[in-house]
């Protein structure tokens, strides 16, 4: 991995607001599947919220199936970007997912929440963290709202991440009538 993989990242913020700097080291694949068909994640490709409603599958790359990794979901843009006062909501939190796998293979310790922006257009941001320690029990919080990715990652002994990705998501337009 290199600069340019981490570039868009810096450019939306996500490193910054979010999380400190990292050097990406682990292969991370977001997939949408919708009843049309399916849509990988890239950093600030736009989602319109049919597509993302369902959880996507997560593929991790790693080493092993002995290393373990840690996958949050977060929108640091409630209630919107230009005041995002409460920064942020969690979306999904599963852990102790196998090297080589996929999320489906770890422990959902927060459920899947379908992002439903209403103001604005919102980053979904998915982190990956190694869990340094394999198999470690780490915590889901109290609550989804004011959710602190650098807190929680400090907390259960995360460290930095290994891989991010984001999207961009808006509220639907109602159709218009006439």
């Amino acid at each position: 991995m290199s600069c340019r993989d981490i570039e868009p990242l810096v450019v939306a913020r996500v490193i910054g607001e979010v999380v400190d700097s990292f050097n990406p080291s682990v292969k991370m694949n977001v997939i949408y599947c919708y009843n049309n068909g399916s849509k990988q994640v890239f950093n600030s490709h736009e989602f319109m919220p049919p597509v993302i409603a369902a959880k996507p599958r997560v593929d991790i790359g790693g080493e092993d199936m002995r290393s373990a990794y840690t996958l949050i979901m977060t929108d640091p843009d409630v209630p919107g970007p230009s005041d995002p006062y409460l920064r942020e909501h969690l979306h999904w939190i599963v852990t102790d997912i196998p090297g080589s796998t996929d999320a489906s293979f770890g422990k959902e310790i927060m459920s899947y929440e379908s992002p439903k922006p209403i103001i604005g257009i919102h980053r979904y941001v998915f982190l990956l963290y190694n869990q340094n320690r394999g198999r470690q029990t780490v915590k889901p919080p109290a609550t989804r709202d004011h959710f602190n990715t650098r807190k929680f990652a400090a907390e259960n002994g995360l460290g930095s991440p290994v891989a991010a990705v984001y999207f961009n998501a808006q509220r639907e337009t109602a159709a218009r009538r006439r």
